[in-house]
């Protein structure tokens, strides 16, 4: 009886020390934010530092929940579209030259979408090499999804799993076209970034086009694409060496931003950095002319 109490007393003072003590919030409160057991989250965010080197983008299955669709869009201006009316021949060349097998199909303008035609639906019926020049594009379009800018990924996710559509308009408040992202952008946010048949080899992260003229991944070493080229890239812009590691952040560092595609750079020695894929986030391809290469 005597060891009951004394263990029923101390129980107890344990118990009293707890509820009047400070609880720590557990893992799913910490992940998430939330609250666990009435408990407030702990927030103790480091104060921001300008000089800090940037981090690379956090991947992740939390980004489902913390990333919204605006975040990871391709903006209106880099979407390759084609109108209704198109002829085969033209179709073909923007599907070839693109590397796309899904083009949203508009009517006028992008800001009257009728849906998206598919690569294998186009081949099956019309082929790329018949007889047949006239196609009606309409009855090959597909529906699009229309999402506004403030979904969260995971919810997009769910929503063109449910409804076996793998293409999202972002529409905004007008009604008008703001952007365009597959269910292969979002998967990127959580598994990095998805390479097909038609990016590089993944072996290499570069390969030459012509003399003086590379094709590049944005995540190229730049200390061995310097040995490549046989230029000191860092030290003619005055970088240091501990501040880029890639020709992606080089381009960023020259830019003082996140390029989009289509964007140009020339550096201080001469080679000239073409911007051929990124997101709003980062940059994915360059192809990078070397003029003193090219004249030899």
């Amino acid at each position: 009886m005597g060891d009951t109490t004394d263990g029923s007393s101390n129980a107890a003072h344990r118990a009293q020390d707890n509820s009047s003590g400070s609880k720590q919030p557990g893992l799913i409160a910490r992940l998430f934010g939330g609250r666990a057991n009435g408990v407030e989250p702990v927030s103790a965010l480091p104060t921001p530092n300008p000089d800090q080197k940037p981090q690379p983008p956090m991947l992740g299955m939390l980004n489902l929940r913390r990333m919204s669709v605006e975040e990871v869009m391709v903006p209106k201006a880099d979407i390759v579209a084609v109108a209704v009316d198109t002829p085969k021949a033209e179709l073909v060349k923007v599907f070839r030259e693109s590397g796309l097998t899904r083009l949203p199909v508009f009517d006028g303008t992008l800001d009257t979408p009728l849906g998206f035609v598919n690569l294998k639906d186009f081949a099956l019926k019309h082929g790329f090499n018949g007889k047949t020049t006239k196609i009606d594009l309409k009855k090959l379009v597909r529906p699009l999804l229309f999402v506004p800018p403030s979904m969260p990924l995971g919810i997009l996710l769910q929503k063109m799993q449910s409804d076996r559509i793998h293409m999202a308009l972002v529409i905004d408040e007008y009604g008008g076209t703001d952007g365009l992202l597959t269910i292969e952008d979002l998967l990127e946010q959580v598994v990095g970034e998805i390479e097909d048949e038609h990016d590089i080899e993944e072996a290499k992260s570069w390969i030459q086009e012509e003399p003086g003229c590379y094709l590049a991944k944005a995540k190229t070493s730049l200390d061995e694409f310097e040995v490549e080229i046989g230029m000191d890239l860092k030290a003619d812009a005055e970088i240091d060496d501990e501040d880029v590691d890639t020709l992606g952040g080089l381009v960023f560092k020259l830019l003082g931003h996140v390029p989009v595609r289509g964007e140009m750079v020339t550096h201080p020695k001469g080679p000239e950095f073409e911007v051929l894929e990124a997101d709003p986030r980062r940059i994915k391809r360059l192809r990078v002319r070397v003029p003193a290469l090219a004249e030899k």
